[in-house]
Formats: C-alpha cells, sequence, structure tokens
C-alpha cells in the first residue's frame, strides 16, 4: 500500500470514528424528560374531577420547586377554564407564565445540560385543552369526561434544561363516582380514575409516546374541598420518562373566590417537590 492510500485510509477511519462519537454523544444527550429538564418542562398534567366548569374560572398561583439537588425555581402560574355555548364544554388554557430558576452544581452534575446556566429565568409553555363532559352521574352511570390537549413549544431554554422547545399534545379520559352524605361538615366523596395518552416529540426524527394513568379521591362540602391523587405517564424510551408523583390539595370556596393550597411529590423520575398557593374565581 503506498503513502497515499494510507493517508486515506487514515482519514476514513478517522472520520468514521468521529461519526461513532458523535452518535454516542447524541444519545447520551437524549435525556429529554422529566427527570433531567426543569419542573415546567412537561410535568403531569393535574386530574379532572370528571366534570368541567359551568361558569368561567380563572387562576393566579404561586409554585416553589424545591429540587432533589438543591437546585429551585420559582414559578407564576395563570390558568382560564370557559364553557363553549354549553356548561359541558370547556375552553381551558394554561401556562407556566415565568419561572425563575437557581441551579447548584449537583443540579446541574445531574441535569448535564448542553449550556449549563446557574441562574435565570424562562418563559414557559402554553397549554390549550377542550374538556368535555361526555356522561353525567346517575344511579348506574358515572360521570365521564374527556379532555383533548396541545401543547406549544412557546417555552425555551432547552439548551440549558429548562424546556424541550418542541410541541406535544394529550388526551385522557376521566371516570367519576360520588358517595353523598346527608349531615355533616362534608357531604360528598368523590372517587376518579383517569387514562390517556401523551405524545411530545424529541428530535425531528423521534417521538415519546406515553401512556397516562391516575387514581383521585374527592372530599367536599359546602366551604372547604380536599383531593389526593397518585398520577403519572410512562414513555417508551427510558430515559427517566416515567414520571410518577402524588398531589394532595385543599380549597376553600368562599362565595367566588377559590383560594387554595397544593403539594406535589416526585415519586420516581421527578425530582421535586412543589409547594404551591394561589386564588381562582367563579365569575
Amino acid at each position: 500500500m503506498d503513502l497515499k492510500h494510507a493517508l486515506t485510509l487514515k482519514y476514513v477511519i478517522i472520520a468514521l470514528a468521529l461519526i461513532v462519537v458523535n452518535c454516542v454523544a447524541a444519545q447520551e444527550r437524549n435525556l429529554n424528560s422529566s427527570l433531567y429538564f426543569g419542573p415546567n418542562a412537561i410535568p403531569v398534567p393535574d386530574m379532572l374531577d370528571g366534570k368541567v366548569w359551568e361558569r368561567v374560572h380563572a387562576e393566579l398561583s404561586y409554585d416553589l420547586y424545591s429540587g432533589f439537588y438543591g437546585d429551585m425555581t420559582h414559578t407564576i402560574s395563570a390558568e382560564v377554564n370557559v364553557p363553549l355555548f354549553t356548561p359541558r364544554v370547556n375552553l381551558s388554557i394554561w401556562m407556566p407564565v415565568v419561572e425563575f430558576y437557581r441551579n447548584t452544581p449537583a443540579s446541574v452534575a445531574h441535569q448535564q445540560p448542553l449550556e449549563p446556566k446557574m441562574n435565570g429565568y424562562e418563559i414557559g409553555n402554553v397549554y390549550i385543552s377542550t374538556d368535555i363532559h361526555v356522561f353525567k352521574q346517575k344511579k348506574f352511570v358515572p360521570d365521564v369526561a374527556l379532555r383533548v390537549a396541545m401543547i406549544t413549544a412557546s417555552g425555551d431554554g432547552d439548551r440549558h434544561a429548562r424546556y424541550f422547545d418542541v410541541p406535544g399534545y394529550f388526551f385522557d379520559v376521566f371516570v367519576a363516582k360520588s358517595i353523598t352524605f346527608k349531615d355533616g361538615f362534608f357531604n360528598e366523596l368523590r372517587f376518579v380514575a383517569s387514562g390517556g395518552f401523551l405524545c411530545w416529540q424529541v428530535d425531528k426524527v423521534t417521538q415519546n409516546d406515553a401512556y397516562m394513568y391516575g387514581l383521585k379521591t374527592v372530599l367536599s362540602g359546602e366551604y372547604l374541598s380536599s383531593s389526593f391523587a397518585w398520577q403519572g405517564y410512562t414513555g417508551w424510551i427510558g430515559n427517566g420518562d416515567k414520571p410518577m408523583v402524588i398531589k394532595a390539595d385543599i380549597t376553600a370556596q368562599l362565595k367566588g373566590f377559590r383560594p387554595f393550597i397544593a403539594y406535589q411529590y416526585g415519586i420516581r423520575d421527578y425530582p421535586f417537590h412543589q409547594f404551591r398557593i394561589g386564588l381562582g374565581y367563579v365569575f
């Protein structure tokens, strides 16, 4: 083999080696999941109660996410639910309007962002859904609600591991049944089960498909209600895309006002405590 062919072979080997290294690196960077991104990237959506809002409802809340690696995220969120021509169909829009975050060396080492950033702020994704109360509860018929939602790519900061910066969608079904009480502070105990499908883009040619699940109980009265939920979704890639959480909240009912507090804990693939305080209003 002469020198010219030897050099050509050498360059070919080097090129193939670089391709392999880049492919491996790209695979290792495929961390678009709830385990490695910020708490607002694609969290587990809150469950419906098997019903929809029969009147216009608006809500503003503050969330504190305390990460398992010492990171902190402060978020201002907003939501509005508007009946469309009938009290059995809602147009719902919600989003984390803005988040302010502070990382630690441990959280940066865990997330492995393309461009590490210790603190900053980002605008969140907009969620738009149609919520339909399909069946109303009767003696032998449960409440059934359907939600079809779109996730916009308005959130940014993907290079800092905050938002995926890709679109997505999900739909889920809720089946609920209530037990009522005639006397006492609480007058209704409600059981809700849900199942659905969630999809988001991972890169130009790959999407992650996940099935959604959830169980919820709601105890409510004239002035106060509380709920406890176990929820999650499970993706197919297996890169930390199987978040499982528990959620609890207490809501007061003071005429049209709905002040509330809530807590969420990540059991799996969601390394955050979430503390929420907010105020809703029913018009």
